[in-house]
């Protein structure tokens, strides 16, 4: 693994000039990506590449998301909408007037629409149901809702799950809530808990839109799945179990009555078409409308509905629901803010990635031990769908394959006679972009949202480094050497 990040970071700096233009994405198709890296378009120009110091604007946005709760908290709170915007728009005015570069900026603006289309739409229809557990928070009552959420994430995925979850599980833990809590919540329901269904998470949707079978991720990924949960749960009902009562939340309600109760039930419907609009891809139902640009289809029919349905819930939302979840839209704005200038800055750093998978010397070094940590750890701190997407098509490329080809994707799902070792990569892929998203409060979209509405209720969450050094090295990296020993390197399950 240290080789694997020595020979990154050195061929970034030596190598920076020869990127592609192409940004692979989360959203929409990335066959360009290998097209236009191996075969000459004659409308690319050299210009079009991204110079080493478009890096800084992405790298300078995740040091003040790290440092402004910390150091500068009430100018970060009040003006990091206006920070992710001018970081966003430095980058994103470069490729278009300096490089003449349309083809990031287009692709990343679609990726963005359709994350904030999904996350919005789910994060407003949850916040008009209002679940109460009235029963004692006890930690095997916690381990038991981290459990169902973690398979509730692949019904209506690690969004839909964390947002209809996360208040009734701090309602539940009134007396006694702390940040780890909210921590583990992060770990197995709003990431590794989607490991199951191309529902769960939006890498495993991107690989089902490119051909990997829709029950691929169940066969596959449900071992480590159940591995790493029960791994989690058993550590989380350890912590637990040594926290005494806090009144510093509220005052003891008496004795409960174990029962759980639902308002708002109508909303249900609304995530229901939320989560079925989630297949109305124009690149695989010729039928749906969409906006071609270059000869991809982009998408608008599936993030009208899903927008329309976050406004239609909560216009006839149950009031008693929405108050009882104290809901606000602050939450939405800051993940819709923080991730304007992740997708407008990362645009060069994927690009880094993408060209130095798909080097000679990158391909050389492609097995399914360095997939898994060069997905794993980018997707910590990049959006681990384009990582995803990345290094599939850095991993199809290395044996002569594309992604662009359905055909070619199913047998290097299915570990075709033409390629060694591919369901094993895949599967490496596949576990680490989900897994990894964890590691940090960027790593996925629900992250931020969940930290955002524990800050709400007045829980005092780690700041951006203290996630990372106080619970993601300590617990989650072990747990992921122990996930690759076990499943990648000596492959006992």
């Amino acid at each position: 693994m240290r080789k694997f990040l020595l020979l990154f970071l050195l061929l970034n700096a030596s190598q920076l000039c020869v990127a592609n233009t192409s940004n692979p994405d989360a959203t929409t198709s990335t066959s360009e990506h290998v097209e236009m890296s191996v075969v000459s378009d004659a409308t690319e120009e050299v210009h079009h590449h991204a110079p080493a110091w478009t890096v800084i604007p992405f790298v300078m946005l995740l040091l003040m998301i790290a440092t402004g709760p910390l150091f500068y908290e009430h100018f970060w709170h009040k003006n990091y909408p206006i920070v992710a915007c001018v970081l966003a728009s430095i980058v994103v005015l470069y490729y278009l007037f300096a490089l003449h570069n349309h083809h990031g900026p287009v692709h990343a603006l679609a990726e963005y629409v359709q994350f904030i289309a999904l996350l919005s739409g789910l994060f407003i229809a949850s916040g008009g149901i209002m679940i109460e557990v009235d029963k004692e928070a006890k930690p095997m009552t916690n381990v038991m809702i981290l459990l169902i959420g973690a398979v509730i994430a692949n019904i209506i995925g690690t969004t839909g799950a964390s947002m209809l979850l996360i208040r009734p599980f701090i309602r539940l833990n009134k007396n006694r809530i702390k940040p780890y809590h909210i921590i583990f919540f992060i770990f197995m329901v709003s990431n590794i808990g989607g490991s199951l269904t191309p529902i769960g998470d939006p890498p495993l949707f991107l690989g089902f839109l490119k051909g990997v079978p829709f029950f691929w991720t169940l066969q596959h990924n449900l071992i480590p799945w159940v591995f790493a949960s029960l791994i989690l749960g058993a550590v989380f009902f350890l912590i637990d179990k040594r926290n005494k009562t806090d009144l510093s939340f509220g005052e003891d309600t008496g004795t409960p009555t174990n029962k759980i109760t639902f308002t708002g039930t109508k909303n249900f419907a609304w995530l229901a078409v939320i989560v079925g609009a989630v297949f109305l891809d124009p690149n695989v139902l010729e039928w749906v409308p969409a906006i071609t640009y270059e000869g991809q289809k982009f998408s608008f029919v599936r993030e009208i509905i899903m927008l329309s349905c976050g406004f239609l819930s909560f216009k006839f939302a149950d009031k008693r629901a929405l108050d009882g979840n104290e809901f606000n839209f602050e939450p939405i704005r800051e993940v819709a803010f923080i991730f304007i200038g992740i997708f407008g800055t990362m645009m060069p750093a994927l690009e880094l990635v993408g060209n130095f998978a798909q080097s000679d010397t990158g391909a050389a070094m492609i097995t399914p031990n360095t997939l898994y940590w060069g997905t794993g750890l980018l997707s910590g701190f990049l959006d681990n769908a384009p990582t995803y997407i990345n290094f599939l098509t850095a991993a199809m490329a290395s044996q002569g394959a594309s992604i662009s080809n359905l055909s070619q994707v199913v047998d290097f799902a299915g570990g075709g006679s033409a390629f060694v070792n591919s369901v094993l990569s895949l599967k490496a892929i596949s576990v680490a972009a989900v897994f990894f998203g964890s590691m940090t409060y960027i790593g996925n979209g629900p992250n931020f949202m969940v930290k955002s509405i524990a800050e709400q209720v007045g829980i005092k969450m780690p700041s951006f480094f203290g996630y990372i050094l106080r619970f993601s090295i300590p617990i989650l990296l072990p747990l992921f050497l122990l996930v690759w020993l076990v499943f990648f390197y000596w492959g006992l399950l």
